[in-house]
C-alpha cells in the first residue's frame, strides 16, 4: 500500500498518521479519566493507561510494521478519529476493519459514514479481499447503523457475551462482500 495516500471525501481526509499527530491521539485517548468515546468502542475491555512516550514507541512500531493499517479522519484541518484493520485471518484474506470518532462534536454528523465509505473503498481497491467486516456490540447503535449506511449486513450474533455497566450485550459481526461492494459502486454511478 502507498504511504502518501489521501482519500478526500466531502466532509473528511484520511491520510496516514504523522508523528505530529501523536500528541492530539495521545489526548483524545488517554487524555481524560472516562473518554465518551470508550463508552462505545468495547467499554467492557479495560483502556489501559500508558505514558505518551510509550504511546509514541508502539505507533513508531506500528508504522514500521504496516504503513496503512491507521489512518487519521481529519476534518476542518483537525484530526478526529481514525479508521483501522486487522488481520482476523490474513491467510485468507479475512479483514476486520475499525473506525473510531474521539471528537464528540463530529458524532451524528455523517462523517463516520463517509470515513468508513472512502476506507473500505480503498481496502477493497489496493487489497485482494473478498470480504471486509467489522465487530462491535449491540449497544453501541451508531456503528451498526453505520455499517448499515455503507452496505454491511448483520453476519453473526453472540448472544448476551459483553457485559458492561451490569448488563449484557450481544457481540455483532457485520461485513461485505467484493462484489456487493462494486455492485453498490455501479448504482451510485
Amino acid at each position: 500500500m502507498e504511504t502518501d495516500i489521501r482519500l478526500i471525501g466531502k466532509k473528511v481526509i484520511l491520510r496516514p498518521i504523522r508523528e505530529a499527530d501523536y500528541r492530539t491521539l495521545w489526548n483524545f485517548t488517554y487524555g481524560e479519566q472516562n473518554p465518551e468515546w470508550k463508552k462505545w468502542d468495547a467499554p467492557y475491555f479495560p483502556l489501559e493507561w500508558i505514558s505518551y512516550d510509550a504511546y509514541v514507541e508502539k505507533k513508531k512500531m506500528q508504522a514500521a510494521l504496516c504503513k496503512t493499517s491507521q489512518m487519521a479522519i481529519v476534518a476542518d484541518n483537525n484530526v478526529i478519529g481514525m479508521v483501522s484493520y486487522y488481520w482476523e485471518h490474513k491467510a485468507s484474506n479475512w479483514l476486520e476493519a475499525g473506525i473510531v470518532i474521539y471528537d464528540t462534536r463530529y458524532w451524528n454528523g455523517g462523517y463516520g459514514t463517509e470515513a468508513m465509505t472512502l476506507w473500505v473503498g480503498h481496502l477493497f481497491t489496493t487489497m485482494p479481499l473478498v470480504r471486509v467486516g467489522i465487530t462491535t456490540w449491540s449497544g453501541n447503535k451508531r456503528m451498526m447503523r453505520t455499517a448499515e449506511k455503507i452496505g454491511m449486513q448483520l453476519e453473526g450474533r453472540l448472544r448476551k457475551c459483553r457485559y458492561y455497566n451490569g448488563k449484557y450485550y450481544d457481540s455483532i459481526r457485520m461485513g461485505m462482500l467484493r462484489e456487493e461492494w462494486d455492485n453498490l459502486q455501479e448504482n451510485n454511478h
